[in-house]
């Protein structure tokens, strides 16, 4: 199992603390440190939405220019951001086995997941 982040987002710490209380292995992937590929993003994008992919909500996004963000429109140029500024793609991401699991964290979900 692999888990997608930035090391110092509280989300992804979060994560990365239930993973290690509960003794599931991982591998972490530092987006800032290791990047990612577009092979990468177009396999996520071919279970998920750009839209839920890109983290709309977050200080990297809002503080791209209104041209930019009108400018992301379908998969193509929504790879060309993240790969551009990994950090606003949704943390963590997490994936098993090629297949996402889970974007963001949330306790009750990853409990399902990885519990069950």
């Amino acid at each position: 199992m692999k888990l997608y982040g930035i090391p110092n987002c509280n989300t992804v710490k979060k994560a990365r603390t239930w993973l290690d209380e509960h003794g599931i292995a991982y591998e972490f992937h530092d987006f800032k440190k290791q990047g990612v590929d577009s092979n990468t993003l177009e396999n996520w994008l071919g279970q998920t939405s750009w839209e839920k992919l890109v983290n709309r909500a977050g200080m990297t996004w809002r503080g791209r220019g209104d041209e930019t963000r009108a400018a992301i429109v379908d998969n193509a140029s929504a790879i060309n951001l993240m790969m551009e500024k990994t950090s606003v793609i949704k943390r963590p991401v997490l994936v098993r086995d090629g297949k996402v699991l889970s974007l963001g964290f949330d306790e009750s979900t990853y409990r399902k997941l990885l519990l069950s």
